[in-house]
C-alpha cells in the first residue's frame, strides 16, 4: 500500500521508520509547504512524489493512502479533503481538536467508504491488547492513576523567549492535546465514558496548556490523569482494585504491564516491542484498508469521539481556547 505524508516532522520519520517493518507499506509521496522541505523529504526517505498543493496531493491515482501529522489545528481540513478524493487516512491523535470535526469525518468515511483511523499507538501494542482481552481479576476496581509528563526540548526555547509551535494554541497543540490525551484514550478504551470530569491547568503566556490533571469519575471508582511538557515523571501508571493492583510501565507505548495481588506477589505479566512501537497501528491501519472496513474495531471511531469530548471538556474548564 503507497502512502502520502502530509507533515515533514520527527513523527512521519518514525512512521516511516516502523512501516517499513510491515510486508506491504511503501512511502511514496509528500506534501510540503514549500518546495525546499518537499524536495529534501523526498530525498530522505526516498519518495517517488512531491507535492506543495494540497489539493494535487490529495488527487493523486498514484498512492492510496494518507498519513497526517501536521499540527492538530490542520488535521480536520487535510484528512476532510483526503476523504473527499477517496483516500484511506491514518491520522494522529487527537483526530480533531474538537468533538463536531471527528463526527464529521466520521460520516464522510462512511459516505465514500474509506478507511479514517486515529493513530493511538498505545492501544494497540501487543501488552495492552493482551491486558484487555485477559480479562484480569484484582476485584473491585477503586482508583487509576495515568499520567504522561515529558519535558519538551522546546519548553528551553520558550523560556529564552523563542515560542515553537508545540506551545501555540492557535495551532490546537499544548500539553492536554499532545501528550494527555495518551492518558484518557486507555482509560476509556478499558473503562468507557466517566460520568463527569473534574480539571485543573497551568497555561503558559501563549495561552497554551503547559501541564495540568483531571479527575475522572466512574460513580465506584475514580481515574486521575496527568500530563506536563514542562516537567518528566518516570512512576508508572496504576490501577489500583480491592484485591490487587497493576503497573503499566509507560501509558503511551506500554512494553510491560505487571498485574500484582494485593499481597504485591506478581501474578501476570505482559510484554511486548520497546523498539517499533508505531507498528502495530500501521498494520492494524492496511488491514482495515485491505478488510475494506471504515473503522478499526479496536480504536474505533466512538473511542476516538468520547476521547475528543473528555478533551473538549478539559479544555473548557481550564480556558484553553483554539478559535475554531
Amino acid at each position: 500500500m503507497k502512502f502520502g505524508f502530509i507533515g515533514t516532522n520527527w513523527i512521519s520519520d518514525k512512521l516511516i521508520e516502523n512501516g517499513n517493518e510491515v510486508e506491504g507499506f511503501e512511502p511514496y509521496a509528500v506534501y510540503s509547504r514549500t518546495d525546499e522541505r518537499a524536495h529534501y523529504y523526498k530525498e530522505k526517505h526516498q519518495l517517488s512524489e512531491v507535492f506543495t498543493d494540497l489539493e494535487q496531493f490529495c488527487k493523486s491515482p498514484n498512492f492510496e493512502a494518507v498519513y497526517i501529522a501536521s499540527p492538530n489545528a490542520f488535521h480536520y481540513e487535510q484528512a476532510e479533503l483526503a476523504i473527499k478524493n477517496n483516500k484511506h487516512v491514518l491520522i494522529e491523535k487527537p483526530a480533531t481538536i474538537n468533538q463536531a470535526q471527528f463526527e464529521k469525518l466520521s460520516k464522510l468515511a462512511y459516505e465514500y467508504n474509506v478507511t479514517i483511523m486515529e493513530a493511538m499507538k498505545s492501544t494497540l501494542l501487543a501488552p495492552f491488547v493482551e491486558f484487555t482481552n485477559a480479562h484480569v481479576d484484582i476485584g473491585e476496581i477503586r482508583y487509576a492513576d495515568f499520567h504522561y509528563h515529558q519535558y519538551s526540548s522546546r519548553y528551553d526555547n520558550y523560556k529564552n523567549g523563542i515560542i515553537e509551535n508545540a506551545f501555540k494554541p492557535e495551532l490546537g497543540n499544548g500539553a492536554l492535546m499532545d501528550l494527555g490525551v495518551y492518558t484518557i484514550a486507555p482509560i476509556i478504551h478499558l473503562f468507557g465514558m466517566p460520568n463527569s470530569v473534574k480539571a485543573n491547568g497551568f497555561k503558559l503566556d501563549t495561552g497554551a496548556d503547559g501541564q495540568g490533571n483531571a479527575i475522572l469519575d466512574f460513580h465506584t471508582f475514580q481515574a486521575t490523569i496527568s500530563y506536563s511538557k514542562i516537567c518528566d515523571r518516570v512512576s508508572p501508571s496504576e490501577i489500583i482494585g480491592e484485591n490487587g493492583y497493576v503497573l503499566i510501565d509507560k501509558i503511551s507505548a506500554p512494553s510491560n504491564i505487571k498485574v500484582f495481588n494485593k499481597d504485591g506477589q506478581l501474578i501476570k505479566e505482559f510484554n511486548g516491542e520497546t523498539t517499533f512501537t508505531m507498528k502495530e497501528e500501521v498494520i492494524e491501519f492496511i488491514n482495515c484498508v485491505e478488510e475494506k472496513k471504515v473503522e478499526s474495531s479496536i480504536n474505533t471511531h466512538k473511542r476516538t469521539l468520547d476521547t475528543i469530548k473528555v478533551l473538549d471538556e478539559i479544555r473548557k474548564q481550564i480556558g484553553v481556547q483554539f478559535n475554531v
